[in-house]
């Protein structure tokens, strides 16, 4: 089965809802492999992000908060935070052709074609449903297909980001599947535990 770019950002959409689905209100203080940050800041800084794709693509809306600098509270309606943020990508989103050279990102990369800009987009939201899944005890939602589509986009955008979005990179393990293969390579160990 072929997966195209837009399929993969609803993929990673779908993986950051089921984690956020999972979260319940024990949760929110827990600690998170994002070493700074709390399962609420994961979640706030994860719609931002995903608003700021958007707001790229449209000129219009944007986060709600500096996505870097996430509240450590809970939001008052998570589920709502999560889903406005990721409707308003996937319109974005929606409107760039698939053959675009040159499509707005928030990234210090800038112009990206559309389907690097797409997979970072899906990147973005599928690690941080990785990160709220782990934190909560919940199993991995990246599948094998997921991760496998969104290597390629990590190792395009990673190393210009890392000490900023992302960490140094971790020694692959001659077992790692797709998935630890992919969190290794932006800085996750994949048997992070709580």
């Amino acid at each position: 089965m072929s997966v195209t770019s837009w399929s993969l950002l609803e993929q990673a959409h779908n993986a950051l809802r089921t984690s956020v689905a999972e979260i319940t209100d024990a949760d929110w203080s827990a600690k998170t492999p994002c070493e700074q940050w709390n399962v609420a800041q994961v979640l706030r800084h994860a719609a931002g992000d995903q608003r700021a794709y958007a707001a790229t693509i449209t000129g219009t809306g944007g986060p709600e908060e500096n996505p870097f600098d996430p509240t450590a509270q809970a939001p008052a309606d998570p589920r709502d935070l999560l889903e406005s943020a990721l409707t308003a990508s996937a319109q974005a989103f929606a409107t760039v052709p698939p053959d675009a050279s040159a499509v707005p990102t928030p990234l210090p990369q800038g112009e990206l074609p559309a389907e690097i800009a797409v997979g970072a987009a899906a990147l973005d939201a599928a690690v941080h449903a990785w990160d709220i899944a782990v934190a909560t005890g919940h199993p991995s939602p990246l599948t094998t297909d997921l991760s496998e589509h969104l290597l390629p986009t990590a190792r395009t955008l990673a190393d210009p980001l890392r000490g900023f979005a992302y960490a140094p990179a971790l020694t692959p393990h001659p077992t790692d599947d797709a998935t630890a293969t992919l969190l290794r390579y932006l800085g996750r160990d994949p048997e992070w535990t709580r």
